[in-house]
């Protein structure tokens, strides 16, 4: 995503399009690994010493609020945050720490129909998110879907 996107994006969602918060949401666009703070921080350091740490938190925590981007929680309640709004799930491997993004929408479709035919008495759900936990057998081999 280029800077004019992000900062429409950011401006859409209702908070003010500061730099800091444009370099942020940019790089986090441009990473698909589902970056920490702390990484997107030291991704961001060299062109922008001025940037702290807890900026790149407060920042963060804004644009998941604001829904412009999601919170993924991992093995000791570590936050990753991914750019990707669009639905889909995620894999996540014990061993390695990596996060790959899951697309089924038949998967999404049985799960939305369960909660819809056992009707949680006094709530609504707003969005399903899945996360399946578990490693890789050859770590040398790239994680691949069939379908």
């Amino acid at each position: 995503m280029n800077l004019t996107e992000v900062k429409e994006h950011i401006v859409k969602s209702g908070l003010k399009a500061t730099h800091q918060r444009m370099i942020v949401l940019q790089n986090l666009s441009n990473d698909s690994s589902h970056p920490t703070a702390e990484k997107l921080y030291d991704s961001l350091q060299m062109y922008n010493p001025s940037l702290s740490l807890s900026t790149v938190y407060r920042i963060l925590d804004d644009l998941v609020e604001v829904g412009l981007i999601n919170q993924v929680a991992t093995k000791g309640g570590i936050k990753r945050y991914d750019a990707n709004i669009t639905p889909h799930n995620h894999i996540y491997c014990n061993i390695t720490n990596e996060i790959f993004d899951f697309y089924d929408e038949e998967l999404h479709q049985v799960i939305k129909d369960f909660f819809e035919k056992k009707q949680i008495a006094n709530f609504k759900i707003s969005d399903i998110k899945m996360q399946v936990n578990g490693f890789k057998v050859d770590l040398d081999q790239k994680v691949s879907f069939k379908q």
